[in-house]
C-alpha cells in the first residue's frame, strides 16, 4: 500500500530540497549543513533530519529528484532510453541524458561524493545506473567484465571533473567525451575523434 504524502509534508519536503539547491549555489556542498538548510526552509532541524536522516540523505534525495525523469524513461518510456531499441543506440541515449544531468548539477554531484563517500555504492542512484550501465554493456559486448566497466564509466561522473574539463563554451563537451571513451571499450571502429 503507497502512503500519500501530507500536503504540510511535502511542502516542507519542497522547500528543504529548494534551500539545499540554493546553499549549494551559493557556496559549495561545504555550505550545506541541516542547521542552514531549516533555518533558509523555514522548518526545524528536527524536520529535516528526520526527513532526510543526515546531510547525505539530503543530498541523495536532491540527486534522486534530479534524476527521477530519466529512470522513468529508462523503465516505460520510448526508445531510445526505454525498450525497443540495441543495446548501443541506448547506451548513448542514457549517455547522453546522464551527462545532461551530471553536467547541470556538477556542484550537487561534488556535494554528494564527498556526503556520500562511504556508501557510494550503495547509494540508490548509483545503483540503478550501474545495472543499467551493466546491462547494456552485456548485451552490447559479450565477454566483457561488465560490472567493472560500469563502475569504470561511471567513476568519470565526478563533479569536479567536470568542472575542470568542460570548457566555458563548450557544455556538452563531457558527455561527448564519455560517449567516446565508451564506443572505444566497446571496440567500435568508427573514428571516435568526431
Amino acid at each position: 500500500m503507497t502512503r500519500t504524502e501530507r500536503a504540510d509534508a511535502a511542502r516542507n519536503r519542497r522547500a528543504v530540497l529548494d534551500a539545499t539547491e540554493r546553499l549549494l549555489a551559493e557556496g559549495g556542498g561545504d555550505h550545506v549543513s541541516l542547521d542552514r538548510v531549516a533555518a533558509l526552509a523555514g522548518v526545524g532541524k528536527g524536520t529535516v533530519f528526520r526527513r532526510f536522516g543526515s546531510r547525505a540523505g539530503l543530498l541523495q534525495a536532491l540527486l534522486e529528484e534530479r534524476s527521477r525523469e530519466l529512470k522513468e524513461a529508462i523503465m516505460t518510456g520510448p526508445p531510445p532510453l526505454g525498450p525497443g531499441v540495441p543495446a548501443r543506440e541506448r547506451l548513448t541515449a542514457f549517455l547522453d541524458a546522464l551527462g545532461a544531468i551530471a553536467e547541470g548539477n556538477a556542484v550537487l554531484l561534488s556535494a554528494h561524493e564527498q556526503a556520500c563517500a562511504e556508501d557510494k555504492y550503495a547509494d540508490p542512484s548509483y545503483r540503478f545506473w550501474h545495472r543499467h550501465l551493466s546491462e547494456l554493456l552485456a548485451e552490447a559486448r559479450p565477454g566483457l567484465d561488465t560490472e567493472f566497466a560500469a563502475h569504470a564509466v561511471l567513476a568519470v561522473f565526478d563533479g569536479d571533473l567536470i568542472r575542470h574539463v568542460t570548457p566555458p563554451g563548450d557544455p556538452r563537451y563531457f558527455t561527448r567525451s564519455v560517449q567516446r571513451m565508451v564506443a572505444v571499450l566497446l571496440g567500435d571502429q568508427e573514428d571516435v575523434r568526431t
